[in-house]
């Protein structure tokens, strides 16, 4: 039973997959707190139209279990107008979207950070130079760079 229970989690295991590697994030530098610059995201998502499904706050959740990691939010936004496309073009691009960014602190600052998305759809049947991924990638610039402060 041990074995078969063992061989479930390598499986399991390997079919995640691998975590992005600093090409495939892109982090901006932000002025303020964690708290801030995700008010100044959340804001300027919904002035762009778009929806908040959620906003995690990771560093609360690990300070209730005792296990504090500092501050760390995700944001969870979407345009159905936006993310559409790419779900039209592969149905498995619903497992990424809605879009999110992570805003957290280090000893080096505070911190968005996104996935590309070209490298979010990247083993997914949205082709490359699809017009989605460009209007994704300019829109996370966008909403980042506002939310970043100055």
């Amino acid at each position: 039973m041990m074995k078969w229970i063992s061989g479930v989690i390598m499986a399991a295991a390997l079919a995640v997959p691998a975590v992005a590697d600093e090409d495939d994030v892109t982090r901006v530098p932000a002025s303020g707190s964690v708290a801030e610059v995700m008010d100044r995201l959340e804001t300027a998502v919904t002035g762009a139209g778009a929806t908040v499904f959620a906003r995690v706050d990771h560093g609360a959740g690990a300070e209730k279990v005792g296990m504090p990691i500092g501050a760390s939010q995700l944001l969870i936004f979407g345009n159905p107008a936006l993310g559409t496309p790419a779900i039209q073009a592969d149905p498995l691009a619903g497992l990424y979207l809605p879009l999110k960014v992570l805003v957290y602190e280090d000893a080096e600052g505070v911190w968005l950070v996104y996935e590309s998305p070209a490298e979010t759809f990247d083993d997914l049947a949205v082709p490359e130079d699809a017009e989605v991924i460009g209007k994704m990638t300019g829109a996370l610039a966008k909403l980042t760079g506002l939310a970043a402060g100055g």
